[in-house]
């Protein structure tokens, strides 16, 4: 796993030899910052958090956007310091060992590894309901397609993600504005209005508690994505200035996307009456009696679906190519072709993605399952690996007396809450049955991933001994 023999690599856009190139636009950073967080589990997956939590699923929202907020500040606060294409799993390194890094880079690069069939799957679902064909054909299409786009340059998958971000903002912007037309009583024809359903229907809470904690575990994993511009931003010539945007606009987007719309939905439409396999969007748009709202919801969907996979495949990419960077990684994944592309790290996630579409569909349906599974709580680690790191490289900023652009609020105090925010949160999941599963395997996981890391920085500390 060396990193040895730099000169063979090409020299990339940025004109130095095995580099990542810098074409992605202020543009792309602005509305991959924008939309990252808007995936396809907003508009089907909501459904089931409703179910669970009631209109107090808002709660669920607020809570977890709350955890969001916080670790991408303390994210902003290290990525405008030192913009890295390997991120967290960088500042992981600094801060806390060789096995930090190693551990949280592994993990992140398997929970996308495995969002490539996931996405290409409901992808399928859609593609073949509209035109008909095997499923798993579309799914590897799709796949096939987006791959493509992203070894032919960084600023494609720019484009392409900013054309479906787009697509999706409009897509909630419009929703809402529907929804308060409905709410109004202004909207011609629909057959829902007021916001009698937040408390008519068995009140606010009407399952308690635990079950809006229940429903902030459903709900927390949905954000996961909203991290990938501090990734994408070491791509771009300011990378400081796009992070200090996303990140100081990280609070009205979720503000507006998710609590808005979540608004409009438990506002408008009895909880219980939401179906998952529907969507919740959809339901709402339904019973509105706009036109052609199951097709409208399809394609704004199938582009979720293809913006998450987008994202996927140049995260999955990225952090594998930083890992080789490191040592981490075999070094042919840090061959970098001549339009700054990380082409080999590209083909080795997606073919395991790939690996992965065939198997969603030959394999027992248990067996996927249970590979699932092992990311339940990887977001939770992440953000863990985050917090923690924040917390003593904030201490070495302080003495060097340096001030990145973004800093963290009320530190250390925030950063500690965070911390004890996450372990609450997986002591959850141990306590509550049907999460058992998820923090299991993915415990499991991060134990193997930590000891490899472990081992790796022994034999790094060895190898550095003997050469003194």
């Amino acid at each position: 796993m060396s990193i040895d023999n730099k000169d063979a690599d090409p020299v990339s856009a940025t004109g130095q030899p095995g580099a990542l190139g810098t074409s992605l636009k202020p543009r792309h950073i602005t509305m991959i910052s924008i939309a990252g967080v808007i995936g396809a589990g907003l508009f089907v997956g909501s459904a089931t958090a409703i179910n669970l939590a009631g209109p107090a699923v808002l709660l669920s929202y607020l809570f977890a956007g709350i955890l969001v907020v916080l670790v991408m500040r303390m994210l902003g606060e290290m990525a405008t310091a030192n913009p890295d294409t390997g991120s967290f799993s960088t500042y992981a390194t600094r801060a806390l060992g060789h096995w930090a890094g190693f551990s949280v880079g592994w993990l992140y690069w398997w929970f996308w590894v495995l969002v490539i069939p996931v996405e290409a799957t409901a992808g399928a679902l859609i593609m073949s309901s509209w035109i008909g064909g095997d499923q798993w054909i579309w799914a590897l299409a799709i796949t096939l397609i987006l791959t493509v786009t992203n070894l032919l340059s960084v600023g494609n998958y720019g484009e392409f993600e900013f054309w479906f971000a787009l697509i999706k903002v409009v897509a909630i912007i419009g929703f809402i504005a529907l929804g308060v037309l409905a709410i109004l009583g202004l909207l011609p024809g629909s057959d829902v209005s007021g916001v009698s359903h937040l408390w008519s229907d068995g009140g606010f809470m009407p399952f308690g508690f635990g079950a809006v904690i229940a429903a902030m575990l459903t709900t927390m994993f949905s954000f996961m994505g909203t991290e990938i511009v501090t990734i994408a931003a070491a791509e771009s010539p300011d990378p400081k200035k796009g992070i200090t945007r996303a990140v100081n606009s990280v609070i009205w987007r979720i503000m507006i996307f998710y609590l808005g719309s979540i608004f409009i939905v438990v506002a408008l439409v009895p909880a219980a009456e939401l179906d998952a396999e529907t969507g919740s969007y959809q339901f709402v748009l339904g019973q509105m009696n706009i036109p052609h709202a199951d097709r409208i919801m399809d394609v704004v969907i199938l582009t979720a679906v293809a913006s998450c996979l987008n994202s996927a495949l140049y995260t999955a990419s990225r952090m594998l190519f930083s890992l080789s960077e490191r040592g981490d990684a075999p070094a042919a994944v840090r061959k970098v072709s001549s339009r700054g592309v990380p082409y080999v790290a590209v083909l080795a996630s997606t073919a395991l993605g790939f690996v992965a579409v065939v198997g969603n569909y030959a394999l027992p349906e248990k067996l996927f399952g249970y590979l699932l599974a092992t990311t339940g709580a990887v977001a939770l680690f992440v953000y863990l690996a985050i917090a923690a790191s924040q917390l003593v490289l904030r201490r070495t900023l302080d003495r060097e007396g340096r001030r990145p652009p973004v800093r963290m609020w009320l530190y250390p105090w925030l950063t500690y809450l965070a911390i004890g925010f996450i372990v609450v949160v997986l002591v959850m999941m141990v306590i509550m049955p049907e999460q058992r599963t998820a923090i299991g395997f993915s415990a499991v996981l991060a134990a193997v991933t930590v000891v490899a890391g472990v081992l790796r920085q022994r034999r790094v500390t060895a190898a550095e001994s003997a050469r003194v």
